[in-house]
């Protein structure tokens, strides 16, 4: 995924007994989430970014495994000897690994053995902890969070590359039909709420977990600026399809131009135009057009091109944070994965900033770079996240298939500006 990394420390060690009830829990709704595949579709790759469900399974047991058991559990085997080759994503101090566009060609192992590994090493990370002693549990509780945290990132990811395969099927199958979602409505009018800036605190400084390209905790200056309080709809981006914005140089970034061009994008992924006008393809198959639904699925490219259709901007990331901060992180209803429905909901009537967590992921205008004073921690799991601070643009906020307990307001998402099969959107700002 995008937005990647380790907590530099934990100020409080969570008992063994309650983390571990927590790591069932998350174990168990990964293979959930996969419950709904045939073994066809457990090894699909529709495109570089996209890994086949069956390689999350196993990268996400890797992952305890290289950083955990084998370092701590005395006389471990692993469970293949060269599954650490296989599923090893991109951790080059660990040694080579297989080519991430190449995943979809791993007919082997199969499913069923990927599933044996997950149980292999639940029962080797419970017979471990079961055995530690308040100094060990001190090291491997941070190690674990993170773990837990990291496979949170692929339940995501699993939905958002699901999603991709399943569309890349000219029968648009669905991978759940029986998801719900509400009849189309009007969508709210968009207010423009007022923050006075000045100098903010911005980053992650409690005792709780984060990664660390939430940290250092630092102070930033804002000038005065407005913020919507309710992401763009599908019907208002349908404006700027008819008024020529994917013809228009003038409204792209030239990079986005030069996209647009060499891929032919007209409309957004996943949206369709047929002999009954357009329909939307989501986790339930093709579904009818919700003008009132926030427009998703786009690219930093696309949203900076709305929000100067619009005669606005997308706000910087630190403007976002300053006003999430005014909002529960978990609000009556957040639109989260725990709420299953797969994809975003039109904004509610309530008053102040709506949607700001769950729905959809919020580009910013913010490229992706290290706090100030950032430092990666030392060995393998530094690169989980400092090497990628570059090329990027930060979203913030979650999303319909993001776990209501991963998120936060300092929690900092990152893609490349080109990429659209993220649960993405736009909210946008404007000077005062």
């Amino acid at each position: 995924m995008a937005s990647a990394a380790h907590s530099r420390a934990s100020a409080a060690h969570p008992d063994p007994a309650g983390l571990m009830d927590r790591y069932v829990a998350v174990r168990s709704l990964t293979e959930a989430l996969c419950a709904p595949l045939t073994a066809e579709d457990m090894v699909i790759q529709s495109m570089p970014d996209v890994s086949p469900p069956k390689w999350h399974l196993a990268h996400t047991a890797w992952f305890f495994e290289t950083f955990i058991l084998g370092p701590n559990l005395p006389g471990y085997q692993p469970f293949h000897p060269r599954f650490g080759y296989l599923f090893n994503s991109y951790y080059n101090q660990l040694g080579p690994f297989h080519t991430r566009s190449q995943r979809g060609l791993l007919a082997r192992p199969s499913s069923d053995e990927v599933l044996a590994y997950r149980a292999h090493v639940d029962h080797h990370l419970l017979a471990l902890v079961g055995a530690l002693d308040d100094r060990i549990w001190a090291h491997i509780e941070p190690l674990l969070t993170l773990g837990l945290n990291h496979e949170q990132q692929h339940q995501e990811l699993l939905l958002m590359d699901i999603k991709h395969n399943f569309h890349s099927n000219p029968l648009r199958p669905a991978y759940r039909e029986d998801l719900s979602h509400p009849p189309a409505g009007l969508a709210q009018p968009v207010k423009f709420l007022s923050f006075t800036g000045g100098l903010v605190d911005i980053g992650h400084c409690r005792a709780d977990f984060a990664f660390d390209n939430e940290q250092p905790a630092h102070r930033a200056y804002l000038t005065p600026f407005r913020l919507a309080d309710r992401l763009v709809t599908c019907g208002e981006y349908l404006e700027f399809l008819d008024a020529g914005g994917y013809q228009t140089p003038a409204l792209w970034l030239s990079d986005g131009w030069t996209a647009v061009q060499a891929r032919g994008w007209t409309a957004p992924l996943y949206w369709e135009h047929g002999e009954d006008g357009w329909q939307v393809f989501a986790a339930s198959g093709l579904r009818p057009f919700d003008p009132a639904a926030p427009v998703s699925h786009l690219s930093y490219y696309e949203a900076d091109a709305y929000a100067r259709f619009a005669g606005r901007r997308l706000p910087t990331e630190f403007e976002w944070e300053t006003a999430a901060s005014q909002v529960s992180e978990s609000p009556t209803g957040s639109n989260f994965l725990d709420r299953d429905l797969l994809e975003p909901l039109p904004a509610g009537s309530q008053l102040g900033l709506k949607q700001m967590f769950g729905d959809l992921w919020e580009w910013t205008a913010s490229p992706y770079v290290p706090y100030p004073r950032f430092r990666p921690a030392v060995g393998a799991v530094g690169e989980y996240n400092g090497k990628f601070m570059s090329g990027q643009m930060v979203l913030r906020g979650g999303a319909c298939v993001t776990p209501a307990d991963h998120i936060r307001s300092t929690y900092r998402n990152f893609y490349p500006p080109d990429a659209r099969w993220a649960y993405s959107g736009v909210r946008l700002a404007e000077d005062t």
